[in-house]
């Protein structure tokens, strides 16, 4: 695939990673079928979504539908072939006594938002309709809005996020892969929390888990926060910098099936923030000094994708498709829990 000029890239049009926070949302995480039928059906649809977006949005103008497709390192070398984006690598597995992020099957994330439930189903449905021949299913979630922006454990969910231009600066990526400007990356995982376990504990002690106060959402004061804390443990400082993403998280769950979740979802102009993010938390900083809300909530699921800008998608056609390789492999790329990626020290924005 023949790469386009610097300045039109710099200028090309971002997926709808910085949309509004909304009330619903659908995550899909998909495997792309063996053979070249599927990959031709996959690369067709990427020039189609934005029309299917557009049809189902019309639908009401003012619900805020959008729709924005991840792809993994995997995936893109079967799509896309070279170049590609200079960070984009398998979610890397960190394991640390009994704590676990894992790294599991997925090539394609579909990040459906609207402020009705309704119409994200409705454009699932019709991708699936187009794609669901070429792909299976590796994980669904329907994610709600609770309360005033409060996962299930009654903390406000997102208090740091950029806001502004601090956005741009956050999620986009620049200059340091020019080839790949606009483009993003983003990082999911599915955790499911031990309520009884969590809702026994008195606030107090809740509260200097997350290091905020739970009615308030107001930071606890260093003196009394401690380094274990989440809201510690996930700032990351480089060069004296606090480095951002964006989250957009969503509570979900089964009350008859006792599940109850948190589906996290942050953006980043560089994984190596949120990968620094979660070292801190499984391995902790120092090590052994871990975020003690791992002691209630378990990470079922991890994947790592890039987010091509909406021009590069409209414009993927037959052109794109790389010299003929072996098809996707199911195996997951893991690590022994180092994730080698330097110094870096800065905040996770939902918390």
């Amino acid at each position: 695939m023949s790469t386009p000029d610097t300045a039109s890239l710099l200028s090309a049009t971002p997926q709808a990673v910085a949309a509004p926070l909304t009330r619903a949302a659908i995550f899909l995480v998909l495997k792309i079928n063996s053979g070249p039928d599927a990959l031709e059906t996959i690369r067709d649809f990427c020039a189609e979504l934005s029309a299917v977006v557009r049809a189902v949005e019309f639908r009401d103008l003012e619900a805020g539908l959008t729709c924005v497709l991840g792809i993994g390192s995997e995936a893109w070398d079967q799509l896309f072939g070279a170049p590609r984006p200079a960070e984009l690598h398998p979610f890397r597995e960190i394991r640390s006594g009994s704590r676990l992020a894992p790294a599991t099957p997925g090539d394609l994330l579909l990040h459906i938002r609207a402020k009705r439930m309704d119409l994200c189903f409705e454009l699932a449905t019709q991708i699936m309709e187009k794609i669901g021949g070429a792909v299976t299913t590796a994980d669904e979630v329907h994610g709600f809005r609770y309360f005033d922006d409060r996962d299930l454990l009654g903390f406000v969910d997102g208090t740091e996020n950029p806001r502004g231009g601090e956005v741009t600066d956050a999620v986009f990526i620049d200059s340091e892969d020019p080839g790949f400007a606009s483009g993003s990356y983003v990082i999911v995982q599915k955790y499911v929390h031990n309520m009884e376990a969590w809702n026994a504990l008195p606030t107090e002690a809740q509260e200097k888990i997350i290091g905020r106060k739970k009615l308030s959402d107001i930071e606890l004061d260093d003196s009394v926060k401690p380094t274990s804390a989440h809201s510690a443990l996930t700032v990351i400082v480089e060069n004296g910098e606090e480095k951002k993403i964006l989250r957009d998280n969503m509570p979900f769950g089964r009350v008859g099936q006792g599940e109850f979740g948190t589906y996290f979802i942050g953006y980043c102009r560089t994984p190596r923030t949120i990968e620094q993010m979660l070292e801190n938390m499984f391995i902790g900083r120092p090590p052994g000094n871990y975020d003690r809300l791992l002691d209630f909530s378990t990470a079922l699921t991890g994947n790592l994708f890039f987010v091509p800008t909406t021009s590069f998608l409209d414009a993927v056609g037959e052109e794109t498709a790389p010299a003929p390789q072996e098809s996707l492999s199911p195996t997951v790329s893991t690590s022994n829990g180092s994730l080698n990626i330097g110094s870096l020290k800065g905040d996770l924005q939902r918390e």
